[in-house]
This record gives C-alpha cells, structure tokens and sequence, in this order.
C-alpha cells in the first residue's frame, strides 16, 4: 500500500477550458449528504467555493448560500466544472447520476474528471472508468471514510485509485478535502477493494461493540461505568468508543444507518464468494445487521444493532 499523499499536482486542465480570471479547477459536489455538506464547506474553507447540488428540494440552495453556486440539476453543474465529486449512496445512484437521463457523463467536457466517492463494489468502479474513458473522461476511484465530523474538518480520509491525468486534473481538490488522501493504483478497483476491508473491520467492531454492551446490560452491569473502563483498557476500539456514546446517550439519530452495513457488508461478502474465500466474522456481523434490518431498524444509527438482543433495558438518555 502507498503512503497518503499530500502533494498537489504540477499538471492543470487545459486553459481553453477555463474563462479569463476563473478559479484554477471549478469543482462541482453532487450528493450533500452529512458526508458531502462537510466535504462542501472543507472546499470553502480552502478558497474553493463548489458548485453543488441535491436531488432534494432546497438543499443546494441552502448550501449554496454559505458559498458556492447551486446548479438546478447533475448536468448543469457537470457542465460547469472541471472536477465532479459524486458522494452518493450507492452503485446505482452512481449509474444514475452518471449515465441516467440529464447525466454527468453526457454533459462534461472531454479531459474533466468524475471522482466517485461512494462504496460500490469494485467491479462496478472499474466498469465506470472504462465507459467514461471511451467518452475521453478522467475517472477516480475514492471512497471515503471518517464520518460526517472528520467531512466538515477537512481531515477524512480518502482511498483513490486512477491514471496520473485524473490526478492532476483534480487540481488539488483532494487534498483540500481530505487529511489522507491514500494514492492505492494508476485504475479503479483499488481504492473500493480497500474501501470494502475497512467496511469489513467497521462492521465487524460495531457488531462486537454491541454485543459487548448487551452482555454488559443483561448482567447487570452499569453502562455508563461499563463504558468508562472498556474505553481506557484493551478491549477498547474506535467503534465501541464511538457508537457505543450513542447508546448511552439514547440517541440513534442516523449518522450512518443500519442500513449501509446492511449493504457494505453484503459488498465485502460478494467480493469474497467469488473468490470463495471464507469471512465468518464478517458473514455473522452481516446477519446481526440484517436482523436489525428487517425488525424495522433499517434508518436507525448503525449502533442501533443492539436492539436485537433480547433482555436488555437500553439506557433512555437525556
């Protein structure tokens, strides 16, 4: 694996493609999500007001309003920038946002960049890159990871794969985004292969955190002391420390739901079956989370998990 890169690029998009005075790369955000808000105001923070919009009634325009220009749909924001950030749910919003009707890949310019964002499986990631090359469009594969907080403090992290030119035509736009941005592969594939091993061990940590509290709820345990030891000792992980606060506080407030591990895990499965190469831990997280799933849990905060064991009085929070 290559260390992260915090350099900025030598090469810039073609100044045929700019007007006279313009921003050295426009940028354009679409999906603005918690992760993609934060991703915005890490951009504005930097001197590099996006170009941005949601298919949600009014979210761009609030964005927008902070600074930055609100397009009123995917192709006119692709057709304004050089650089289009795609930090949507999944694969096929991904399909959809570039190759749906009104899409991105119809609308950019030859030589601007697509940096796919979102978990998707690697396969897909590589088929994207290689329909968008035939079009004479850059492609980056770049998950990321770190949450909503990290987003807005410009200190998430970044998985990317992809050719020199998509490199350097983002113009620097990564690293005003994110504190690591891991440079895996010169094509797509590797950073969602290594994006889905993170998602691996994150599922797998917040089933075992979950479980950890409701063993610790069922005997009787006070959770509040049980966390307290369990974060300055050797059991402790940044899962536990993090979603089981959520627990004690109550609150499952969706800051990544049930859900995306729902389907994360199921991405990390899939790419192991092909492979025939055996996860049990990560088969029997899946399950937990499919539990939770189908108990109508679906939307509630992944840590929301624990709510499948039977027996437990959960704390009530403030």
């Amino acid at each position: 694996m290559q260390t992260p890169s915090n350099e900025k690029p030598d090469a810039q998009p073609p100044e045929a493609s700019r007007a006279p005075g313009a921003d050295p790369v426009r940028i354009g955000l679409i999906g603005l999500g918690a992760m993609g808000a934060g991703m915005a105001a890490s951009l504005r923070r930097a001197g590099r007001a996006p170009h941005v919009f949601d298919i949600r009634p009014g979210v761009a325009e609030a964005l927008a309003r902070e600074g930055g220009t609100a397009c009123a749909s995917v192709a006119d924001l692709a057709a304004a920038c050089d650089v289009v950030i795609s930090v949507v749910v999944n694969a096929q919003q991904t399909e959809d946002v570039l190759f749906g009707s009104g899409g991105a890949a119809a609308a950019m310019r030859p030589g601007s960049v697509f940096v796919m964002c979102s978990t998707v499986d690697p396969n897909v990631s590589i088929g994207f890159e290689q329909r968008l090359q035939a079009l004479g469009l850059h492609y980056l594969d770049a998950p990321i990871s770190g949450g909503a907080a990290k987003a807005a403090a410009g200190q998430m992290t970044m998985m990317t794969a992809g050719s020199p030119e998509a490199y350097a035509r983002c113009g620097g736009a990564l690293d005003a985004m994110a504190g690591k941005v891991y440079r895996l592969g010169d094509r797509a594939g590797a950073g969602s292969k290594v994006k889905i091993i993170n998602q691996l061990l994150a599922g797998v940590h917040i089933a075992a955190a979950a479980e950890a509290m409701a063993l610790g709820l069922r005997e009787g345990v006070d959770a509040a002391a049980l966390y307290e030891v369990i974060t300055h000792s050797a059991g402790n992980s940044w899962m536990f420390e993090n979603r089981m606060a959520h627990v004690l506080a109550g609150d499952y407030t969706p800051l990544s739901a049930v859900d995306i591990f729902v389907k994360d895990l199921g991405l990390v499965l899939d790419t192991a079956r092909a492979t025939k190469f055996p996860l049990p831990l990560a088969a029997t997280a899946h399950q937990m989370f499919m539990h939770a799933s189908s108990a109508g849990l679906g939307r509630e905060d992944d840590s929301a998990v624990i709510k499948i064991f039977p027996g437990i009085e959960l704390p009530k929070g403030g």
